[in-house]
C-alpha cells in the first residue's frame, strides 16, 4: 500500500499533466475507494442495483470530469466521499420515486460510524432523509455538515478530518458530538413525520 506522502505526490504529478501518475494513483487508491464503497453498500438493501465496483467507477468518472485541485490523500478522499454521496442520493432519487416506507433505501447507520446519531428504536434511516438533514446542517453550520460527510461517506478518522477541515482534533471531536446529536434529532423527526403520514 502506498503511503500518504506517495499518494499526495501522485496527485500533484497527475494534476501537473503526468498521465502515468494517474495510472499509479488509480492503483494506489482504488482499493481504499472500493473498501469505502463496500461499506456503503453493506448499509443498503440487499436488492440494491448499484454495486461497489460500479459506485467506485462512477465516482472516478465524475472525479475525472472535475477541475478540483487535490492537496493530499485526505483531501482526495474527502472529494471522493462527497462524490459517492451524490451518486448514492441520485440513485436513490431515480430508483425510488415512491412514498417513504414503501421500499425507500434504508441505511443501517450503526454500521456507518454514526451509531451515536441514531437511537435503539431507529437503527435505520432513509438515505434521502440523511441527505436532506445534511443539507439543512450545511445551511446552519457547513463545517459540521462537512465533518459528518467526511466521517460517514469518506471513512476518515478524526485526525484526517481535522487535517481536511484545518481545525484541531479536539474541535473535530467536539463538532462530531454536536453533529451526531443534531442528526439524531433530525432523523427522529423525519421518521416520526413519515410514520404519521403513512
Amino acid at each position: 500500500m502506498q503511503s500518504n506522502l506517495q499518494i499526495t505526490m501522485l496527485l500533484h504529478a497527475w494534476q501537473s499533466g503526468d498521465g502515468s501518475a494517474y495510472d499509479q494513483l488509480i492503483a494506489a487508491v482504488y482499493s481504499q475507494l472500493h473498501t469505502l464503497a463496500e461499506q456503503y453498500m453493506r448499509r443498503e438493501r440487499n436488492d440494491h442495483t448499484l454495486r461497489p465496483t460500479a459506485l467506485v467507477h462512477e465516482a472516478y468518472l465524475r472525479l475525472l470530469g472535475t477541475e478540483a485541485s487535490f492537496e493530499d490523500r485526505s483531501h482526495f478522499l474527502a472529494v471522493a466521499a462527497s462524490t459517492m454521496r451524490r451518486i448514492l442520493v441520485d440513485h436513490a432519487r431515480a430508483s425510488h420515486r415512491i412514498k417513504r416506507g414503501n421500499g425507500a433505501q434504508k441505511l443501517a447507520l450503526e454500521e456507518a460510524g454514526l451509531a451515536a446519531a441514531t437511537s435503539a428504536t431507529q437503527p435505520e434511516a432513509d438515505i434521502l432523509d440523511l441527505d436532506r438533514a445534511l443539507d439543512r446542517l450545511t445551511q446552519q453550520d457547513p463545517r459540521k455538515a462537512k465533518l459528518l460527510e467526511l466521517v460517514y461517506f469518506g471513512g476518515l478518522n478524526c485526525e484526517e478530518a481535522a487535517g481536511v477541515l484545518t481545525v484541531s482534533v479536539a474541535t473535530v471531536n467536539r463538532d462530531l458530538k454536536f453533529a451526531r446529536a443534531w442528526l439524531r434529532h433530525e432523523l427522529t423527526q423525519a421518521a416520526a413525520s413519515g410514520a404519521s403520514s403513512s
